[in-house]
């Protein structure tokens, strides 16, 4: 289990686990995933949707600098500017199953588990539009989101401005609002990213964790001694619900409970 973090006084504070979503709680990307969707809604041209494909490969293979992340904002905004957000609303939820479910990361859904268990509140953080965030949210059973809002106009279109954005600094920011709101306790927080682009986010909190980092991040953990964890088993998640866990869940529930391990023993050196 994911080792509740103790303290000496009587703490009435809570604590949270913050989990970034693409690549960490799915095995790619929220936006590409919906690109072939929206496409066939006529939402999309076939150029974009290549371009969409060609940026993904990019991001998996190296990662996403600031600047490359600014102009995906810029285009995003461009590209969405006129749609009829209930449109779009309709085909995440029509789309959901199809497109996300098999990119869901059964490391992860374990983790969340695992926090909820603890006690520990649990958000999705992503700089990606709160209408994909939150349907992928609730299909792996977190009710809490902090993701970017686009803005619409009276008619319900979008239009190209931002209601917030939660990328880099942006994601510590939004945290620390919801911790004063929520009365959440930081440095007894967990988050969990794949990105260097995230390192304000994971310096926002007490227990920082990389997963599948890039390789400027897995540098930066190692030079802090922040654990990192490998998930590579996306699973259904239907017969996680129906039937006992498989043999590949109980390979799942070592590892992680392994790294829990790693984790606690990482947070007694920094406390000692």
């Amino acid at each position: 289990m994911v080792e509740r973090r103790q303290t000496d006084t009587i703490d009435t504070m809570t604590e949270a686990a913050f989990f970034d979503l693409d690549k960490t709680i799915i095995a790619g990307s929220s936006t590409l995933a919906f690109g072939r969707p929206l496409y066939r809604a006529g939402f999309l041209q076939r150029g974009t949707l290549l371009r969409l494909g060609i940026a993904q490969i990019s991001y998996m293979l190296f990662g996403a600098d600031h600047d490359s992340l600014e102009r995906a904002r810029d285009e995003m905004l461009d590209l969405v500017s006129g749609w009829h957000r209930a449109e779009v609303d309709a085909i995440v939820a029509q789309t959901l199953d199809d497109v996300i479910e098999p990119l869901v990361f059964a490391e992860a859904l374990f983790l969340i588990d695992e926090h909820k268990r603890s006690g520990r509140e649990v958000y999705v953080v992503s700089a990606s539009p709160e209408e994909f965030v939150r349907p992928i949210a609730r299909m792996v059973g977190i009710d809490k989101v902090i993701a970017t809002k686009i803005r619409t106009d009276g008619l319900g279109r979008y239009v190209p401005e931002l209601e917030r954005y939660v990328m880099g600094p942006g994601k510590a920011d939004a945290m620390r609002d919801i911790a004063d709101a929520d009365g959440i306790d930081l440095d007894g927080s967990f988050a969990y990213t794949d990105s260097f682009t995230d390192m304000p986010m994971l310096e926002a909190v007490g227990n920082p964790i990389a997963v599948n980092p890039e390789k400027e991040l897995k540098e930066a953990a190692e030079a802090n001694d922040w654990p990192i964890l490998e998930f590579q088993r996306p699973v259904s998640l239907g017969p996680r619900v129906a039937t006992p866990p498989p043999k590949a869940w109980i390979a799942v529930g070592v590892g992680i409970a392994t790294a829990a391990v790693v984790i606690a023993a990482t947070r007694r050196r920094s406390q000692g």
